[in-house]
């Protein structure tokens, strides 16, 4: 009789635990959704290029991008409608990716078009707008990837073994907090994959001349057209997989209806939920009637408004929805959901810092590179190294702890604002200089970014009503993205308090329009990322006979 293999102990056991066990918990059918998801990840390979696209051809001030943010973070509300259509429309679904992939390529082809022709773009638009109309494409093609992808999770995880028998429930709960788990990595793997791709190529871009800078950004966007690709066949594989299945089935003898029972997601198709509907499409109206509107009161409070009335429409579908679950479930995903929109609420600094980190600090397109590699790649780390933690800690433990920990590990930039780098550069022989810090900073904080949002998607991949999987995740989704929405619009309004601008020079002639101004990016450093911890212990009083939701 064959003896069991122990388990290794020590260093090799945390090994085991933690990075080899989800590994050999992969299955071949998580890997469409983890397709699309890498696709996702990739679409970072444009993040640097586009800040320097920003900030050397475009006029778009700090304020702007602000602005911008919010009007590309918007579609992702759109993700309750299109993801109930997903659930209306399972067998369809495909349609939604191959959608999103248009949109996608259109909106890397625009920038391409800034970059190598820009005189023939602006016979029918300022770049400047061209810029706008690009985000915000590519923002809803990968909503609708995205939604697609949520639920291609749930398809992914078998209901029955090969004989036919249920699979346990503590085993499939297992297999849906590996498929969560994945789906992270992939998300993170693609953008390793980019940053490598982006120190190869854009090492030594900074000592080329501006024409020839341009190319080399264009080509960035070119490649970046694999992204589209990629996902479609994420798709196209996930319907090969379903069909081979299907046939194994009737090969064996088994009859159409047991066939089904057996592959199909949905027990039952779901009724036409009109709130979910309405209310999705409600907020599209009022977000491009304000967003189109002439009226300087709109212009000014436009996304304002839009915000109010896209957070008082996703309360309303979420506590219809809510309706669905028992009393125990409804109070933890609701407890969960709040904790983390108010986790993702907190501002940000905006585009200033970023623009002083280039022109003081002498950051350049190779430097920013090798930062997004090292970030990538340690919060890919940091999700294997972070498994237990978030197994035996619960969201508002996890929460607190990484907002505590964001706000210490800003410090350091606070400090190179009023010059600890030079002071460290003295003490140390030039070891210890701007550069030196900004990688140590980015090396500590980048695992802490993904984790708070896989309790969330672990619980509804296993305990959502399965006709209604899509749904679920889209209006929760839409729920914690309409943080972003916030923190987008309280960026936006610290950059009105503390302006910081960029040196911007007539194209025409070379002349300095905008001088650079950072003289009160300290302030703005201090009042974003110095704020206080938020207290998720008052939150958790509000969910005291809720069992906490945790990543197992």
């Amino acid at each position: 009789m064959q003896q069991s293999v122990p388990a290794p102990s020590g260093f090799m056991g945390w090994i085991d635990r933690n990075f080899l066990q989800l590994g050999r918990e992969m299955r071949l059918s998580f890997l469409p959704p983890l397709m699309v998801y890498v696709a996702y990840g990739i679409s970072a390979l444009t993040g640097i290029v586009g800040t320097f696209v920003v900030k050397d051809f475009l006029g778009l001030s700090a304020k702007d991008l602000a602005g911008l943010a919010f009007w590309a973070a918007l579609p992702w509300g759109l993700k309750m409608p299109v993801g109930h259509l997903v659930d209306l429309f399972w067998r369809y679904k495909a349609l939604f990716v191959y959608l999103g992939a248009i949109l996608i390529a259109c909106s890397l082809l625009i920038v391409v078009g800034i970059l190598t022709d820009p005189k023939a773009m602006a016979q029918t638009m300022k770049g400047d707008s061209w810029y706008v109309l690009s985000v915000v494409m590519g923002s809803v093609g990968y909503m609708l990837q995205d939604a697609v992808a949520d639920a291609m999770t749930v398809e992914a995880v078998p209901k029955f073994d090969e004989s036919g028998n249920p699979i346990d429930a503590k085993l499939q709960r297992s297999m849906h907090t590996t498929m969560q788990t994945l789906g992270r990595v992939a998300l993170i793997g693609g953008g390793v994959i980019v940053s490598l791709v982006n120190v190869i190529l854009l090492e030594g871009v900074q000592n080329l001349a501006k024409d020839q800078q341009a190319a080399a950004y264009a080509k960035i966007y070119s490649l970046a057209l694999i992204i589209p690709m990629i996902s479609m066949l994420g798709v196209w594989l996930a319907s090969h997989l379903r069909r081979r299945e299907r046939a194994r089935l009737r090969a064996s003898g088994l009859q159409a209806d047991e066939i089904t029972r057996r592959t199909e997601v949905q027990s039952e198709k779901p009724a036409v939920n009109w709130w979910v509907l309405g209310g999705g499409f409600v907020f599209a109206f009022i977000s491009i009637t304000v967003g189109s509107s002439s009226s300087p009161f709109l212009r000014e409070y436009g996304q304002e408004l839009i915000f109010a009335a896209s957070m008082s429409i996703i309360l309303f579908l979420m506590w219809r929805l809510l309706r669905e679950l028992g009393p125990e479930a409804r109070a933890t995903l609701l407890g969960t959901a709040i904790v983390i929109f108010v986790f993702r609420a907190l501002p940000n600094t905006g585009a200033g810092s970023q623009w002083w980190s280039i022109d003081v600090l002498k950051f350049d397109q190779e430097f920013f590179a090798k930062l997004s590699l090292l970030g990538s790649t340690l919060t890919l780390l940091g999700l294997f190294v972070f498994r237990r933690f978030m197994a035996e800690k619960s969201i508002f433990y996890i929460a607190g702890f990484l907002t505590l920990v964001g706000t210490l590990l800003s410090l350091p930039t606070v400090g190179m604002y009023y010059g600890l780098h030079e002071w460290t550069a003295a003490h140390t022989g030039g070891m210890v200089d701007q550069r030196f810090i900004a990688l140590i900073d980015t090396a500590l904080e980048s695992p802490l970014g993904q984790i708070a949002m896989v309790p969330m998607l672990a619980w509804i991949a296993n305990s959502a009503p399965s006709h209604l999987k899509a749904t679920f995740f889209a209006v929760m989704a839409s729920f914690s993205n309409l943080a972003l929405s916030f923190s987008n619009l309280a960026t936006k309004y610290v950059n009105k308090i503390y302006i910081v601008t960029r040196e911007v020079k007539d194209p025409t002639n070379g002349a300095i329009t905008t001088p650079a101004d950072y003289s009160q990016l300290g302030e703005l450093l201090v009042a974003v990322r110095g704020a206080p911890t938020v207290p998720y212990d008052a939150l958790r009083g509000l969910f005291d006979s809720v069992d906490p939701v945790k990543f197992a």
